[in-house]
């Protein structure tokens, strides 16, 4: 079974989330400029590339159908993993700006900063924006199972914590006078993104490299629970369980025509439709005399 295509609506979050990451890009740059913060700028970057990664989605988005057609018989949905990972160099790419930054201020100094409580408020409204921005695309984003917006809801997770530690250093600066706040906070700034960038890329690379999806030997208890069925082996799995998973596999059945081993096998493929939706199952199948080495698997080695 083929995941449905939920595309328009990704696209609809996306294209909202752009808009709102725009105003935030803004609201962060004119107060990074108007104060000279480093890690305020630096933010600002960041958000730079909340915007781009929402771009990069729609791109990805608009070729990532879960149907297949005749170029690509598996369907398209390792491009939506693609743009993933793109979100994931954004990430790298922000993270190695921010650290220069930080370096080049404490090796060459800088203008002291200037703040206003004005500021602190827009800052207060650039935090509600990407909470709100984080929880409406997580939500969407796990109802329909689309790897783009929990990436960018990760990122923009990592924004959120990043605005947080930002303001705190602003705080110290306005109330205490202590200058180096703000260049010090540059780091573990720094330290978040890549975090998000290592998060985004550990789940999506599995789906690249065709990683065991579901441990053989937990297909095999299933299987062999299918009335009609002997055995199985051979069994091999690819994808990410949630998203789309392809099994291919070796059945030996009891029956003594074909349309008694086809009803098996549909039985077989609506037991790992159950376990594991959405799934696409090919089945090769052996009658019951047939003879293996292959057929046995240890139940404790479940992944």
């Amino acid at each position: 079974m083929t995941r449905q295509d939920h595309r328009a609506t990704v696209r609809r979050v996306l294209l909202i989330t752009l808009g709102l990451n725009l105003l935030v890009m803004a609201l962060k740059a004119t107060v990074g400029f108007l104060t000279g913060s480093l890690s305020l700028l630096a933010d600002a970057l960041h958000s730079v590339t909340d915007s781009a990664n929402n771009i990069l989605g729609l791109v990805a988005s608009r070729f990532s159908s879960p149907y297949p057609d005749r170029s690509h018989p598996y369907g398209h949905q390792k491009f939506e993993a693609v743009g993933a990972l793109g979100i994931s160099a954004f990430l790298g790419i922000a993270c190695f700006e921010i650290l220069q930054g930080a370096i080049t201020r404490i090796l060459g100094g800088g203008e002291p900063l200037t703040l206003e409580g004005w500021e602190l408020w827009l800052l207060l409204l650039v935090l509600g924006i990407n909470i709100f921005v984080t929880f409406y695309e997580r939500r969407v984003g796990e109802r329909i199972g689309s790897p783009i917006l929990l990436a960018d809801a990760r990122h923009t997770m990592s924004d959120v914590w990043v605005t947080i530690t930002v303001m705190a250093g602003l705080l110290g600066v306005w109330v205490l006078g202590v200058q180096w706040l703000d260049v010090a906070l540059a780091f573990p700034v720094a330290l978040l993104v890549f975090w998000s960038g290592w998060q985004v890329l550990k789940e999506n690379l599995p789906w690249l490299v065709d990683e065991m999806a579901i441990a053989p030997e937990k297909i095999h208890a299933i299987v062999t629970q299918v009335p009609g069925v002997v055995n199985c082996h051979s069994i091999a799995s690819r994808g990410v369980v949630g998203r789309q998973v392809f099994i291919e596999m070796h059945l030996v059945v009891s029956a003594e025509d074909v349309d008694t081993a086809h009803d098996i096998t549909e039985a077989v493929e609506a037991a790992l439709e159950e376990a594991f939706s959405p799934v696409r199952t090919t089945i090769h199948v052996e009658p019951q005399r047939y003879v293996s080495d292959q057929l046995t698997y240890d139940t404790t080695a479940e992944k």
